[in-house]
């Protein structure tokens, strides 16, 4: 405990938080295939942050994800930059967070369209937001500043993208290099 509470006071001072309280701190994701999943508990277990998973009203099947079939509902979704895919569950309540950590796979070199409903759908203002991504390949290319365009409030600090297999240490490394635009 003692280890989680001095963590958190280096990512307060690295993000200019003002308090030390683990709820300030919240990871959400998206994803349909477990990496992401997997790279958002690693992260919320190293900060002690909250957790909260972005579910799709409708889930995506392993059709829906197809890469290689452009009529897939992926491959539509992200060829229309407008289409803004429902967020079924639970909605999340943002107040009181001051750091956001959002995490999202990588479709065809951009962010998926749920996540622009989610920002959309939501104020981050007075909060610090770090996007991450998960891919196999590509990078996190322009889709940490889509996002911050989208959501229209909040800190957004340039993200990063982390193979499904970092590790907890690695991803304590990451945190610790931030450093607040």
């Amino acid at each position: 405990m003692k280890k989680a509470i001095a963590f958190l006071m280096v990512l307060c001072m690295l993000l200019g938080v003002s308090a030390l309280a683990e709820s300030d701190t919240l990871v959400i994701y998206f994803s349909c295939t477990g990496t992401t999943k997997g790279v958002a508990e690693k992260l919320a277990n190293v900060t002690g942050a909250d957790l909260y998973e972005i579910v799709p009203a409708i889930p995506y099947t392993e059709e829906d994800l197809n890469y290689n079939d452009r009529s897939t509902r992926a491959s539509s979704e992200q060829n229309h930059p407008d289409t803004r895919p429902e967020i079924g569950g639970e909605d999340i309540d943002l107040t009181g967070y001051s750091t956001v950590f959002i995490g999202y796979p990588i479709w065809w070199g951009e962010e998926p369209r749920i996540l622009c409903t989610f920002v959309e759908s939501h104020d981050f203002t007075g909060m610090t937001v770090i996007p991450f991504c998960t891919s196999g390949s590509s990078g996190i290319g322009r889709s940490g500043d889509d996002l911050a365009a989208l959501a229209g409030t909040g800190n957004w600090l340039e993200g990063a993208r982390h193979d499904g297999g970092i590790s907890g240490d690695e991803l304590l490394a990451w945190v610790n290099g931030l450093k607040q635009q």
